[in-house]
């Protein structure tokens, strides 16, 4: 065993990856209830169609290594370009109405630290300009956004749910 850690990467998500996405979205659902958060993702977000349809407009991104010669997937999230409707209303002010992606549907597998945060990054750097909300109960995603320098914007409300619609918005455009 090397001191070295697996080199790390970014890759778009295909057709093949979507078992084992399903099992870190369930594994990231149990994380969140365990957490205090059962009610964001509750039993069923994303559902199948969504993560499908991520997966082939090539939205998905995954955060991947290699270890004793086989692919992991450490983190993958949905990337979305363009204006995401949900953010047109806010009880609160966004930092710009520039261009910006969206990050939506992070998930950690659980293998190595740190990275939902990497996912992040990558985004800030290959984007500069991104947004994202969580529930007022996801205190671990509320950590990841602000330890990556993202603002608190205000509310939002989401548009595909009739209960429990309040999300924190949050905003970083690297300028």
């Amino acid at each position: 065993m090397t001191d070295t850690m697996p080199a790390r990467r970014f890759r778009h998500a295909t057709m093949r990856d979507f078992p084992q996405m399903q099992k870190i979205y369930a594994h990231a659902r149990e994380l969140m209830a365990r957490s205090g958060n059962p009610t964001q993702w509750g039993t069923t977000f994303p559902k199948e169609e969504v993560v499908l349809d991520d997966i082939a407009n090539h939205r998905t991104m995954l955060l991947v290594d290699r270890v004793d010669g086989r692919e992991r997937i450490l983190a993958q999230f949905a990337l979305c370009p363009g204006e995401d409707p949900t953010y047109r209303h806010i009880d609160g002010a966004w930092l710009d109405n520039d261009a910006y992606v969206t990050i939506h549907r992070i998930a950690s597998a659980g293998l190595v630290r740190h990275a939902a945060r990497d996912c992040i990054v990558w985004a800030l750097k290959h984007y500069g300009n991104v947004r994202a909300d969580t529930h007022p109960n996801n205190k671990a995603m509320q950590h990841v956004l602000e330890t990556c320098g993202f603002a608190r914007c205000g509310l939002i409300q989401l548009l595909d749910r009739p209960t429990d619609t309040t999300r924190i918005a949050y905003q970083r455009h690297e300028w």
